[in-house]
């Protein structure tokens, strides 16, 4: 199903029916502030299992991140953070950027990679971010990306509803989304390092 939702005001209703879809284990497509993403609950394994399928691709060359409501969330699926790297997480967040970090067996070992990191997100999107913060833990996302060999990314909710309707439960439409993905920093060393500069200009 395609579910309108403003941006500005999130109704309740509509949110919590895109809750209800998570809660039963679906795959919802939503908006970021950056691009559209595909997503489920954290903790719904066959879920995650049936995006990598969606995707076609080995888990080891996907790009896998969680979506955390605030920095609380974030603090109870990592290792402690250096007040260093906290400091550039906090005046960052939320924005357009993924932080790259050490995860704690909180996160199922499906989702982390060899190195036991994990991509951490907090979009700046108020329906993202009611979703999350109804649902009471992380999304586990992916981008979604176009064929198109000059747009990498699809931007119209409709046509990701004819792509994908068919494979997954709910497509939410936030409106247009960017075609710019966010700035991935990897914070694993103690050094944050950019290694992909996307959306997000990082604030030191």
């Amino acid at each position: 199903m395609l579910i309108k939702i403003y941006p500005e005001n999130p109704a309740p209703r509509h949110i919590r029916t895109v809750v209800e879809v998570l809660n039963k284990g679906e795959i919802v497509i939503f908006p970021t502030d950056t691009v559209y993403a595909m997503g489920c609950d954290l903790f719904h394994h066959k879920a995650f299992q049936k995006i990598q399928q969606i995707k076609g691709q080995e888990k080891a060359k996907n790009n896998f991140s969680i979506i955390v409501k605030d920095l609380s969330m974030l603090s109870e699926f990592t290792l402690p953070i250096d007040n260093h790297i906290f400091r550039l997480i906090k005046k960052n967040l939320p924005g357009p950027f993924t932080f790259i970090l050490n995860a704690n067996s909180k996160v199922p070992k499906l989702f982390q990679s060899k190195k036991r990191t994990l991509g951490v997100r907090i979009p700046d999107n108020r329906i993202l971010m009611t979703i999350v913060e109804e649902l009471g833990h992380p999304l586990v996302t992916t981008s979604i990306h176009d064929e198109d060999e000059v747009v990498e990314y699809t931007t119209d909710p409709e046509l990701i509803h004819e792509k994908y309707g068919h494979l997954v439960d709910t497509v939410v439409d936030g409106g247009y989304g960017d075609n710019e993905a966010s700035t991935v920093v990897d914070c694993t060393s103690g050094e944050p390092e950019i290694i992909r500069q996307g959306k997000g200009i990082l604030k030191a």
